[in-house]
């Protein structure tokens, strides 16, 4: 990753694809819920080479395919690499600074083989109201079969990205290829930019993260809401297929 992650009443209004939930009686700390869907075709995506991951070299594609696909329309994502670089796709999907409450939802198909992914990235960014960015970043690493979890270990100002190993384990490299896996990641922060992260569940089975790190970040950006996508290689060379479908990111 570079800098450049009982019943009650509703009333709902629906915009394009972003829908907005206002709860009358349950969940208090959900009175207002936004759900933006399909951000996988709904939205414009920019791609580039990962500089932090090294000095290797990438190139990335990207096209919206109707097979394989859930929706209809599946953004698939390609990769060829030399020296384990990564390739970074991202997309605006919104400008929000008040939720601090996020889950990320999204349907995860690797072709076959993957023998040449090293890490899958899934991350939000959200600019706040100080105008500091929170990145709340998660991976699938597939170096140390962990889900990892950003931090910034500097200042807002000064910042020092790094991640930080979990206890819960994951490998892209076995996760079943040419099939849908459903992946959902929940997080918080508060109004310093200190992230919990709170777990990950993969094809309905839940890993415990519940870990706070500051992850708060100087970058002078305007109001946004981004996701981004990432696939790193590994080794000398190769490349990689990855699709992405119903990606639905809920806010509160």
């Amino acid at each position: 990753m570079q800098l450049i992650h009982s019943p009650s009443l509703r009333l709902c209004v629906a915009a394009a694809l972003t829908v907005t939930c206002l709860t009358a009686a349950a969940k208090p700390n959900r009175s207002q819920t936004t759900t933006v869907k399909n951000i996988q075709s709904a939205y414009t995506w920019s791609m580039t080479q990962d500089s932090a991951t090294g000095s290797g070299i990438s190139t990335g594609t990207m096209a919206l395919v109707s097979t394989p696909s859930l929706s209809g329309a599946a953004r698939q994502f390609g990769i060829s690499f030399q020296n384990s670089a990564g390739e970074r796709y991202w997309s605006v999907f919104g400008a929000d600074t008040n939720p601090t409450n996020f889950t990320y939802d999204v349907k995860v198909y690797i072709a076959s083989p993957s023998a040449d992914i090293a890490n899958l990235e899934f991350d939000m960014n959200q600019v706040m109201s100080n105008g500091q960015t929170v990145i709340f970043g998660v991976q699938c690493d597939g170096y140390s079969s962990t889900w990892d979890y950003t931090i910034n270990a500097g200042t807002p100002a000064s910042p020092i990205d790094q991640w930080l190993h979990s206890t819960a384990p994951c490998n892209p490299q076995k996760w079943t290829t040419n099939v849908w896996h459903h992946l959902v990641i929940n997080y918080s922060r508060d109004s310093a930019g200190n992230v919990t992260y709170k777990n990950v569940s993969l094809d309905g089975i839940i890993q415990q993260i519940n870990e706070t790190v500051p992850s708060a970040f100087a970058l002078g950006w305007s109001s946004v809401l981004l996701t981004n996508f990432q696939i790193d290689g590994m080794g000398g060379y190769g490349s990689a297929t990855v699709y992405l479908d119903q990606l639905t990111i809920t806010r509160w």
